[in-house]
């Protein structure tokens, strides 16, 4: 049993849950930079190249990350766990994105409520209406309780550390280079491809606790297991697919559609049965994402504790 890393994720998850992301000097901002620095030394529209930028920039925390843990006693790696932990979720300032934009529908501000759209996603926000709104938080706070708390937990328990830090770094490349734009077309394609992989098992966990988790915010898990088994396999991304249609079902409401991006438009398929989300169901929306972080710490608990 691995008892410094299980209570290191237990921690790290609580401090997230009171403390919200750290105001000044978020090492992920920080590593950011540093892979911004490097993207300029290093870029090519090559895939080759971006497979060279990849392999340094997840690699080398990830290897420093590793070596820290073998080289520390259990209460400094139970420490360094809680503290990573806390770094690289962000449950709590997901769910308060969202419902800052939740309150500012409310106060019928709907073109304040589009400039905060803008700290959840990376889409263009002007010109959608309330439910387009609505319909975007929803997707994002899906998709990022997937990326942004169930994967770092599944890697952390699964590898320590070094799982925290490599998956934290990968999925931060791939926000940064993994679009389909001119420059990052073949450049990033490493990027994206190493984030869908390492998303495969913790997208669906994600999936598979919102269906089970339905009843507790209104739904029925048979909805959100017919949703997923039909509706994800037609969304462009493998992994936010499952995660958004299981959701959709849970929450009883219809997802997808037209979606702008600086790179263009992309016609997203209809997710869901039911019909177009109201704000209302942003709140339901939080309060899935947070019994499923919930459940995802004791996902990554267990395996931790397996470990031998």
């Amino acid at each position: 049993m691995d008892v410094p890393r299980a209570a290191g994720l237990a921690l790290g998850l609580v401090a997230d849950r009171l403390l919200g992301d750290p105001r000044r000097g978020h090492p992920v901002a920080l590593f950011g930079r540093a892979a911004g620095a490097l993207e300029e030394r290093t870029w090519a529209d090559s895939r080759g190249r971006g497979v060279v930028y990849t392999a340094l920039a997840v690699g080398m925390p990830t290897i420093v990350a590793a070596r820290l843990e073998r080289r520390s006693g259990p209460l400094v790696r139970l420490a360094l766990t809680a503290v990573t932990t806390w770094a690289v979720v962000g449950g709590r300032s997901l769910e308060r994105e969202a419902l800052a934009v939740r309150d500012l529908l409310a106060d019928d501000d709907l073109p304040g409520a589009r400039r905060r759209l803008t700290h959840l996603v990376g889409r263009r926000t002007e010109g959608l209406d309330e439910p387009e709104v609505v319909r975007a938080v929803l997707e994002s706070v899906a998709e990022n309780t997937s990326d942004a708390v169930v994967a770092p937990l599944w890697w952390g328990g699964v590898a320590g550390l070094p799982g925290l830090v490599g998956y934290r770094a990968a999925n931060t490349l791939d926000a940064m280079v993994g679009h389909r734009t001119a420059r990052h077309l073949r450049f990033g394609w490493a990027s994206a491809r190493l984030d869908d992989v390492l998303n495969i098992v913790p997208a669906r966990v994600s999936a598979f606790l919102a269906v089970a988790l339905a009843p507790l915010v209104g739904g029925r898990p048979d909805d959100a297991l017919r949703a997923w088994a039909r509706d994800a396999s037609a969304h462009p991304s493998p992994n936010a697919g499952p995660v958004e249609a299981a959701f959709a079902g849970a929450l009883g409401v219809r997802l997808g559609g037209v979606t702008i991006y600086e790179s263009g438009v992309e016609h997203r398929p209809e997710l869901g049965d039911g019909s177009a989300p109201r704000r209302g169901d942003v709140e339901r929306a939080a309060r899935l994402a947070h019994l499923v972080d919930r459940s995802a710490l004791v996902v990554a608990v267990v395996i931790a504790l397996r470990r031998r």
